[in-house]
């Protein structure tokens, strides 16, 4: 057994302090499933329907509610904004960039040779 020792002091005086413990890091994509169904959508076209409130993250795709991909599909560019209608006001409609069709080729192949009980188990944890 060590005998006691006092924690150690800094030039100062101050007694130095525990190194706090690495915090988890937020998930980049919160739900993969509802990510790989937008993407899946918006590369048959499908326009994804926005309004500037940036306190919302939730979005449309033909009139299904995304809840958690806007921030992951704006933040790594995969979308386009099309050009306003000044009737519009405040509602932005995208559709996928280039990197983003190319990104959704490739996500939605992976996400087909999954076995479906991995796809399930997704859908269920998020």
């Amino acid at each position: 057994m060590q005998p006691f020792q006092s924690p150690p002091h800094t030039p100062q005086g101050q007694p130095r302090t525990a190194p706090t413990p690495p915090r988890a890091l937020p998930r980049l994509i919160p739900d993969r499933a509802e990510f790989i169904d937008a993407l899946a959508r918006l590369r048959k076209g499908q326009l994804l329907v926005h309004a500037d409130d940036s306190a919302d993250e939730r979005c449309l795709i033909e009139g299904q509610v995304l809840y958690t991909s806007w921030k992951p599909l704006s933040d790594f560019g995969l979308l386009d904004e099309l050009p306003r209608q000044p009737r519009q006001g405040r509602i932005h409609c995208y559709r996928l960039s280039p990197r983003g069709r190319d990104f959704a080729d490739r996500a939605c192949r992976t996400w087909r040779q999954r076995p479906l009980w991995q796809r399930l188990l997704v859908r269920l944890t998020g």
